[in-house]
């Protein structure tokens, strides 16, 4: 369902808006300089992903959370392509089973949720809503490769969002690319505008599961100053 268009604010209202999101920024910094190192540690610096879960169901409220968190992070043009289905029932958990590969299968079932994080090639729908104050539907309409460009980077940038607002949350997440985005597509959103990209097993991890962390690249192999 698409949303109803908003009305862009103008005027007065626009430069009351305007001042109280610079001072709600002016005054969060002056809150929160920085992350301390525990919360580093905790989203990403000594983070996991995760194998084998407790059998400890994740409430709605918090997955409602998640996405909250989510959806406040950046995307072109406030596009907000990426959509999240939470697989948590046996009869789903069957459907995605059949787009695993065998190795991942067991890491799914365990699962309390298993999140697939698609995006919408159509998202641009919704721009008269998320983007008032210009219509851009005209630089997607008609160009699907450029569509599914924007759809596939900025929904990626969303489940890296959602994966560290989960981690910020206090769950654990395990990222899967060991599927087949033809079957999911097939199984879970044919006759749609929708097309997988990922998905995240989410939970409370058991931490038995895990070997050594890998070496990540240094500094100077991955970056350079131009």
């Amino acid at each position: 369902m698409t949303m109803a268009a908003s009305k862009a604010p103008t005027g007065e209202a626009l430069a009351k808006l305007r001042a109280e999101a610079q001072a709600n920024i002016r005054d969060l910094r002056e809150k929160i300089g920085q992350l301390d190192d525990d919360a580093i540690d905790l989203i990403l610096r000594t983070a996991r992903s995760h194998y084998a879960w407790q059998d400890k169901p994740v409430s709605r409220e918090t997955l409602e959370t998640i996405y909250e968190i989510t959806a406040a992070g950046p995307t072109s043009m406030n596009t907000c392509p990426a959509r999240f289905f939470f697989i948590e029932t046996p009869e789903a958990k069957k459907r995605l089973a059949k787009s695993l590969k065998d190795k991942n299968i067991d890491k799914m079932m365990s699962a309390p949720a298993t999140v697939i994080i698609a995006h919408d090639l159509e998202f641009w729908k919704e721009l008269p809503y998320l983007f008032p104050h210009e219509d851009r539907r005209p630089h997607f309409e008609g160009k699907p490769e450029h569509s599914e460009t924007t759809a596939f980077r900025n929904g990626t940038l969303q489940g890296a969002y959602f994966m560290i607002a989960a981690r910020a949350l206090g769950l654990d997440v395990g990222a899967m690319s060991g599927f087949s985005n033809k079957i999911v597509d097939e199984e879970f959103f044919a006759g749609t505008t929708l097309k997988s990209n990922f998905l995240c097993n989410l939970g409370y991890a058991d931490e038995t599961a895990l070997f050594q962390k890998l070496p990540r690249l240094p500094f100077d192999t991955a970056c350079k100053f131009l």
